[in-house]
């Protein structure tokens, strides 16, 4: 039985942050005439950024919302940037932001078929409906994750607040599968 160790790719970083203060969203309109702002639709401003390739979401609040980073380091410098965007532009900034990591998603392949059904009853704490949906959905408490989990051994990990978090979990479901003959490689 070839041990193959799965690659594990982090898809998405959500990173909060807040800047203690007020911001006035119009004023950097004005400034990058290119961020996407329609109050009357949603009270979020969008920065985009193509270097780290991300989304934020900055509310007038002082709050900030930033997507689509591929790693925590990468969330990091991406809301720093965006404060230096913004200060650039004469929005005055006073501290430094308070980033929090909210979400980290993965992908990963274990390399091998996996049996959903037999997966169900031994894992515990799982949903398997393939009527509904053809994944098999099982909570994680150590470290606290959801692993959608698919019979071609691909699985989506979500809910880490750290990377480790996530080659952790994986790394533990992959050996537990094995342990209980639930995953077959394929000569």
């Amino acid at each position: 039985m070839p041990k193959v160790e799965p690659i594990i790719k982090i898809e998405n970083v959500v990173a909060s942050a807040t800047l203690n203060q007020r911001v006035d969203l119009n004023a950097v309109v004005r400034g990058y005439p290119g961020v996407e702002y329609r109050p009357e639709q949603f009270p979020g401003l969008v920065f985009r950024l193509k270097k780290p390739k991300t989304a934020t979401l900055i509310f007038n609040s002082g709050k900030m919302v930033c997507t689509g980073a591929k790693s925590e380091k990468e969330a990091k410098r991406a809301v720093l940037k965006v404060v230096r965007e913004l200060k650039k532009s004469g929005i005055v900034i006073i501290g430094k932001p308070e980033l929090k990591i909210q979400n980290i998603v993965a992908s990963a392949n274990l390399g091998g078929l996996i049996d959903l059904e037999k997966s169900a009853y031994a894992l515990g704490k799982t949903m398997y409906e393939p009527e509904q949906f053809p994944g098999l959905i099982y909570r994680m408490d150590d470290p606290k994750v959801v692993i959608l989990l698919f019979a071609s051994g691909k699985l989506v990990c979500t809910g880490a607040k750290k990377e480790s978090e996530v080659y952790e979990a994986v790394k533990k479901l992959h050996k537990r599968l094995e342990e209980e003959n639930l995953i077959y490689y394929e000569e």
